[in-house]
This record gives C-alpha cells, structure tokens and sequence, in this order.
C-alpha cells in the first residue's frame, strides 16, 4: 500500500514541478517582453534628441531599397 501511495505523490510532485516550470517559463517571457519594450522606448528617446539622425537613416535605407540599375 505504501509503494502505491509513493507513485501518487511522486506523480502529483512532478505535476507541480512541470506547473512551476510552465510559469517560469510564462513569467520570463514577460519579463523578456518588458524589457524589450523599455529599451525600445530608451532607444527612441535618444533619437528623439537627435532628429538629423532620425532622417540620416531613414535616407540611407530608402537608397539602399532602390534597385540598381
């Protein structure tokens, strides 16, 4: 009887590890997510201080788009 009860708990602890590991998982994805975005927003106030390099760039990919003829 004991060997039956100590399946049911080693399954029922990998259950949970398995639910700790998915949220782990879920959680460092949103971290990732946020950190993402304020860098983005980092980024963007920089530039904003900067607009001639704001157009610098984009002229430079435009002209990089152009077929060559």
């Amino acid at each position: 009887m004991s060997g039956y009860l100590e399946k049911a708990q080693g399954h029922a602890d990998s259950e949970a590890k398995a639910r700790r590991k998915l949220l782990d998982q879920r959680r460092m994805e949103y971290r990732r997510a946020i950190e993402s975005y304020a860098e983005q927003r980092r980024l963007q106030q920089q530039l904003a201080d900067y607009p001639e390099l704001i157009v610098a760039n984009y002229l430079e990919l435009s002209r990089a788009a152009q077929p060559r003829a």
